[in-house]
């Protein structure tokens, strides 16, 4: 327990550069509290008390602003940073070493039954209000930007951004011609396919704008 208790600090230290001491930590830090409540939630949730544990996930979310069903399952080494507005579902499943920043929902479509939540990989950032809905997969090394909404599985090594989510970067190399380790924490620095699209269009209209002054210039 303890070893686990250090690991969860350790995470911290190496993805929060604000972070400036072990009590500071300790003590101001909601989404390592949400984590810590969640696992004395999800023992209870599989040993069957379930009223109690979706109490203790309800007292979580008003202490920390983080809804997780006690049903989830989250992986070692996940940081949530600025948490409030972050909701994980119940069948939910959170691989090793992910990132959640604020507002992020890994939510469920429909009314089915069984597995309705995402299954996240390895190695992931999920960046600000970004929307992982139903059961699909997101692969490895993956990096969702802020405010994308993604409905569709993702494969390993790729960044997607937008509503729907579109992969644009896969394996290093650009994609524009699909519709859809170390962590890489510089979610800032994501592509935007809308900003490119309407650069292009810009471009193209001052084509035309030369050409029809071309012609207008001949006929005169």
């Amino acid at each position: 327990m303890f070893k686990q208790l250090k690991e969860d600090i350790r995470v911290i230290f190496d993805r929060d550069p604000a972070a400036k001491s072990l009590w500071e930590v300790l003590l101001c830090y909601p989404g390592l509290h949400a984590i810590w409540m969640h696992r004395t939630a999800h023992r209870l949730y599989k040993r069957g008390w379930v009223s109690l544990a979706r109490f203790i996930s309800h007292l979580n979310r008003f202490i920390t602003g983080i809804e997780i069903h006690p049903g989830a399952v989250l992986g070692e080494g996940l940081f949530i940073d600025h948490g409030m507005g972050i909701v994980i579902g119940e069948t939910a499943e959170v691989g090793k070493n992910v990132t959640l920043y604020k507002g992020v929902v890994l939510g469920g479509t429909g009314k089915e039954k069984g597995k309705r939540h995402p299954t996240i990989g390895d190695n992931v950032v999920i960046s600000t209000a970004a929307t992982v809905l139903g059961s699909i997969k997101i692969g490895n090394n993956v990096k969702i930007g802020a405010g994308s909404v993604v409905l569709k599985e993702v494969p390993d090594n790729c960044t997607v951004v937008g509503v729907p989510g579109r992969i644009v970067i896969q394996d290093g190399r650009k994609i524009t011609d699909k519709k859809f380790a170390q962590i890489d924490l510089n979610h800032g620095e994501l592509p935007d396919p809308v900003a490119e699209m309407i650069f292009s269009l810009q471009n193209r209209v001052s084509n035309l704008e030369h050409r029809l002054r071309e012609v207008e210039g001949e006929n005169k």
